[in-house]
């Protein structure tokens, strides 16, 4: 597996649930149960990073009732696969601003982090309440307040740049999957993706399997990369 940083963006949840008869929230049920299948899966491709577009900066439009399910989803998810997690080596991290979540969400998902810290194998990385705008509005700043106060010099290449994003600590994203058919990256890390592989699957979240994943990230495997050459 020559790739180390895969992302996903877990689109179809709640349009999966309505073909099914049933309520949006029973569709995030299900694609958080997706989550701990694909995490496997990616750990077993010996992939490093797995980042999964979480919850949105724009999300907070969404219904308050369906937001509130959402603020709940971490703690059923945690408390139902944290321990198969740690067993897997599996290493939880987020980006994003969690200030801006109730206590209990932020507690729950610090907590994880802190549990799992321990291990050294695959980062699953939870974007939540994450915008790349927002990212690199915040990188910006904080980029200009280390030149006012005399910490780096005001030249700066790509590089240097890249250390005031969230991302700092992972490799570039090789490949980005949106699942559920739509076609567009909804202010998921924009400057990442610059140079990733793109995968737009018509499958939504809820019906994405491991077999499926792995077969889409061979596919890409495949494909001559080059990076603006030749």
């Amino acid at each position: 597996m020559g790739f180390k940083h895969v992302a996903i963006i877990m689109d179809g949840n709640g349009r999966w649930a309505k073909a099914q008869g049933k309520i949006r929230t029973f569709g995030h049920l299900q694609g958080s149960e997706k989550v701990r299948e694909i995490a496997i899966a990616a750990n077993d491709l010996g992939i490093e990073v797995l980042t999964l577009y979480a919850f949105s900066t724009e999300n907070w439009k969404r219904p308050k009732e369906e937001v509130d399910y959402l603020m709940q989803l971490p703690d059923v998810f945690f408390n139902k696969f944290l321990k198969e997690l740690m067993d897997k080596n599996i290493r939880i991290q987020t980006i994003g601003e969690l200030s801006a979540f109730p206590d209990s969400t932020r507690n729950v998902l610090e907590r994880a982090i802190k549990t799992t810290s321990v291990n050294t194998g695959m980062i699953l990385c939870f974007a939540m309440n994450y915008g790349g705008r927002r990212e690199l509005l915040l990188a910006a700043k904080a980029y200009h307040e280390a030149v006012r106060d005399g910490i780096i010099q005001e030249t700066i290449s790509e590089a240097d740049f890249e250390q005031y994003l969230m991302t700092k600590d992972y490799p570039p994203v090789d490949v980005c999957i949106r699942t559920s058919g739509e076609q567009r990256l909804s202010n998921f890390l924009l400057w990442q993706l610059a140079y990733a592989e793109l995968v737009f699957d018509p499958i939504p979240w809820p019906d994405f399997t491991a077999e499926h994943f792995k077969d889409v990230v061979r596919e890409v495997e495949s494909r001559d990369r080059r990076f603006g050459g030749l």
